[in-house]
């Protein structure tokens, strides 16, 4: 079957005769009330996320499994996953009493390995190898030689596609009416495949947009050549598309039926894991908001308006300590927050100078440690309303006087630098170490310059919005030994709480 047409009818008779819901169920979709109003466009998230093993891979895993004959169902099963499909299979063994042997990359969050035990029970057995799927699915094939294993693929099946394809038979049915694009996430492809085998035979006017990654593309790189292109190496953060080599006929189905891809970042990824909890107060996995980043780039950038788009809300096995850095990198992929590099002169007063040029935005990041006689380096953050802002803010900066460097698309300052300013510093003498609670609110940090004498100097600020009510705030001030009690009476009238840290061990190890 080369053409669109000859491979339709078969699809679609596979899709509407699968056997998926022995074990998954018909998942909702969700209106998303504030991203729709944000982006101006009617946005449905289609919540797999909600899935008995928060994925859709139980869909095309049971599907395979209930078409083997009983045979092989008795010599067992293997499978290769990072650890969605993992589960699937594992859930599926349980249910249909055969033996399954998973092998995982060791990559993947403990949070997935847990679950595939826990959901095959005794029936099932992990095997943890290499660093990528593909590494895992090498190994998987030598162990199905061996023992005599019926392979389980995670993408590159026909039952296993037709059992995703169950997904889009549900989206038209929940949503009749206009669809203007259905967006989902691309590893190898068994998603999409399924998903635009289904709409291109029902509702080919509905364009199907594939969303990989820009360090996981090998989907978009394979249809560009026209052949299959295997990856050298793969990004690990959405680790449940982290697919060096995509399928043979999923790479054909998604060459002759899928509209077009899209590449997001980590940061619209986070953003699209934020916008999600927004709407639905649930948390999705890195993979699992590829869909609806995709879904705000295309709209974005096509313009549209009063549009209806669907995602697909993939997965959400997500590690908890991922969350932080999810937090962090959100509000830079969602233009919520810039990032920038101030140089202001070293000298009493420049501090202060400098934040009123911040006027009464919110400044989510402030870091600052004194090390030169001259100049002062200024690590700080602002919440923005969109991209246009940030260049703005670094105009302003500029014309007052204040070299800059805007860092919202800067790795190594997102990543790295914004935790290492400061140190030990030879100019840093009569400084007074302390930790300031302040009421999270505009002004409330030029109030607290404001009440300063000019004789004091700020040596060291470090300030992040964690997006509590109050924030902790380090400060370090150069205090004369003879105005330590007006300082005394400053911090009294001040009205702060706060303490001393002076005499603080980790201050006098890395600070002092």
């Amino acid at each position: 079957m080369t053409s669109k047409t000859a491979s339709k009818p078969d699809y679609l008779k596979k899709i509407l005769t699968a056997k998926v819901y022995d074990v998954a169920q018909e998942t909702e979709l969700t209106f998303a009330r504030e991203l729709s109003a944000r982006i101006g466009n009617n946005v449905w998230f289609k919540r797999e996320d909600t899935q008995p093993v928060f994925s859709f891979k139980l869909r095309g895993a049971y599907n395979k499994m209930a078409s083997l004959t009983p045979e092989e169902l008795k010599r067992g099963v293997i499978a290769a996953s990072a650890g969605n499909h993992a589960q699937g299979v594992a859930l599926s063994a349980a249910r249909l009493q055969c033996k399954a042997v998973i092998a995982m990359p060791v990559t993947t969050p403990r949070v997935k390995i847990d679950a595939v035990r826990e959901r095959g029970g005794k029936w099932v057995e992990v095997v943890l190898h290499g660093e990528s799927y593909s590494d895992a699915y090498q190994h998987a094939v030598e162990l199905e030689k061996k023992q005599k294993l019926t392979f389980i693929h995670p993408f590159d099946d026909p039952d296993v596609i037709a059992g995703q394809g169950t997904i889009a038979m549900e989206i038209l049915r929940q949503h009749p009416g206009p669809i203007h694009a259905v967006f989902a996430a691309i590893g190898g492809g068994g998603l999409i495949s399924g998903v635009a085998a289904y709409i291109k035979a029902v509702r080919p006017e509905i364009k199907v947009i594939g969303v990989q990654t820009v360090d996981s593309d090998g989907m978009k790189r394979s249809i560009d050549a026209g052949k299959r292109v295997e990856l050298k190496d793969v990004g690990l953060f959405a680790d449940g598309t982290a697919v060096k080599l995509v399928g043979k006929e999923t790479f054909r189905l998604a060459r002759e039926l899928v509209d077009e891809i899209v590449l997001v970042d980590t940061d619209a990824i986070c953003a699209g894991v934020k916008d999600v909890f927004q709407d639905t107060r649930s948390i999705l996995e890195p993979s699992g908001a590829m869909a609806v980043a995709g879904l705000k780039l295309y709209a974005q950038r096509e313009k549209l308006k009063g549009q209806n788009l669907v995602a697909i809300a993939c997965g959400a096995n997500m590690n908890f300590d991922r969350l932080r850095f999810v937090a962090e990198r959100a509000e830079v992929g969602e233009a919520r927050e810039a990032v920038f590099a101030v140089t202001i002169p070293e000298e009493r007063g420049s501090f202060r100078r400098f934040c009123e040029q911040l006027g009464t935005r919110n400044v989510t990041e402030f870091n600052y440690r004194i090390a030169d006689n001259r100049v002062a380096h200024i690590f700080v953050g602002v919440q923005i309303s969109n991209r246009a802002e940030s260049d703005r803010i670094a105009a302003n900066f500029r014309r007052h006087g204040f070299d800059t460097l805007d860092l919202s698309n800067d790795e190594l300052a997102k990543q790295h630098i914004r935790y290492m300013v400061g140190g030990h510093s030879p100019l840093a003498h009569d400084e007074l170490l302390y930790r300031f609670e302040f009421p999270e609110r505009p002004g409330a940090l030029m109030r607290f310059l404001s009440s300063m004498s000019p004789n004091w100097n700020i040596s060291l600020f470090h300030y992040r919005n964690q997006g509590a009510d109050t924030s902790n705030i380090l400060v370090g001030i150069q205090v004369p030994k003879n105005e330590k009690r007006a300082f005394r009476e400053f911090l009294a009238t001040l009205g702060y709480v706060h303490w001393e840290e002076t005499d603080n061990p980790v201050y006098k190890l890395f600070l002092a």
